[in-house]
């Protein structure tokens, strides 16, 4: 037993600060936890001040060589409605008004609703990536508009883009493995007119986002381009529950998938409510059969694209619904879940910053565009736009 005159002379160092005294255990990870967010705000901040300064005098972003500037934009525009400002409030609303503005600009306004340029070369041969990206931005900023004559403008313009979206989706038969043959569509780099009906997965999780964005704040979404875009994906599944890169007319055929597309296909499931339905429960088995690829340490192809979903799919897992959907899984460690898809990507994100400039810089695209899709999700937790929330 302790020497009580010991414990009586060392009681006055112990309450001046001299002698540390450990704390609870269960204090370091609370610690751990403050201090990763306080690293997150710097970060978010940082990164939201080096897009507002890359912001074009006209309104607009772009990535490397002036390409995808309608991309960018919307892209960049969602990073600051996830901070919390809007049209008319909030630190960074003049970054969002100007961008709204250049869509709005009468020099862009086309009318058959197009929302991107084709006279810029980069997006003459891809508009249909600017024209989803482009969609979800204004629905985010129309449903949190209240000013009326600024919603009639992005009303009119949101009907216009998503009737052009409808009209550009392909349109295909489709026979299941049942026998009951399905009209699919999913959409290509351009038009379907355009594009000789040529569709693609990652423009089709683009253009389906955007809809679904469209159809968040109450602008009118035909069900059937829905529905066919749904039964599209279905069609593009392996038996082994990944996602290949187009349809070619028969049965998706396993060793063919490509893991951003299936993260992205989850993240629109989730999107519409599709906790419960089989569709998504393959996709995410597959993903939990390539763990090492969706929850890997250092780039990947396609990295950012890949990121940008699966967060956003694992966002609206959280750390419980992995669970609902597989009772039979017992080990909550190896679950698919929000807190470890942080623990493996949002040190690799904080670090990759470029400090000084706030930026990051990584992949071919460009900083806006990696600026973006990190900041995106470092702000999930917000849960400010309906677009990402659970």
């Amino acid at each position: 037993m302790p020497d009580r005159r010991l414990l009586v002379a060392l009681l006055p160092c112990v309450a001046l600060g001299l002698i540390s005294v450990p704390a609870p255990a269960e204090a370091a990870p609370q610690e751990d936890k403050k201090k990763q967010r306080q690293e997150i705000e710097a970060t978010v901040a940082k990164g939201l001040e080096y897009l507002k300064k890359a912001q074009a005098q006209d309104g607009h972003w772009e990535a490397q060589g002036g390409q995808y500037p309608t991309s960018m934009t919307a892209l960049a525009g969602m990073a600051f409605l996830m901070e919390g400002s809007t049209l008319k409030e909030g630190k960074y609303s003049d970054q969002v008004k100007k961008a709204v503005d250049w869509f709005l600009a009468p020099a862009r306004q086309q009318p058959n609703g197009m929302l991107g340029d084709v006279r810029n070369p980069s997006e003459q041969v891809r508009y249909m990536y600017g024209q989803g990206f482009g969609t979800m931005f204004l629905a985010s900023v129309y449903g949190e508009e209240e000013d009326k004559e600024q919603r009639e403008k992005l009303e009119k313009l949101l009907k216009k883009a998503v009737e052009f979206i409808c009209k550009a989706q392909t349109l295909k038969k489709h026979r299941k493995a049942e026998g009951k043959e399905v009209d699919i569509g999913g959409w290509g780099y351009v038009s379907a007119a355009e594009g000789n009906n040529f569709d693609e997965g990652s423009v089709t999780i683009t253009a389906l986002q955007g809809l679904r964005a469209a159809r968040n704040a109450g602008i009118p979404v035909p069900k059937e381009n829905i529905d066919k875009a749904v039964n599209y994906l279905e069609a593009c599944t392996t038996p082994d529950g990944g996602i290949i890169y187009n349809y070619l007319g028969e049965a998706a055929l396993r060793g063919q998938e490509r893991p951003p597309l299936t993260a992205a296909a989850i993240c629109c499931g989730f999107s519409a409510g599709q906790y419960k339905s089989e569709l998504p429960k393959r996709w995410l088995k597959y993903c939990k059969a390539h763990e090492e690829t969706f929850l890997a340490k250092g780039r990947q192809a396609h990295d950012e694209y890949q990121t940008y979903y699966f967060g956003q799919a694992m966002y609206a897992l959280g750390d419980t619904k992995y669970g609902d959907m597989f009772p039979d899984q017992k080990e909550k460690d190896k679950w698919l879940t929000w807190s470890r898809f942080k623990d493996v990507y949002f040190p690799q994100i904080l670090n990759n910053q470029d400090k000084s400039s706030g930026a990051w810089e990584q992949g071919q695209v460009g900083p806006v565009y990696v600026t973006s899709i990190n900041l995106c999700l470092l702000q999930l937790e917000k849960d400010l736009l309906p677009i990402y929330q659970k």
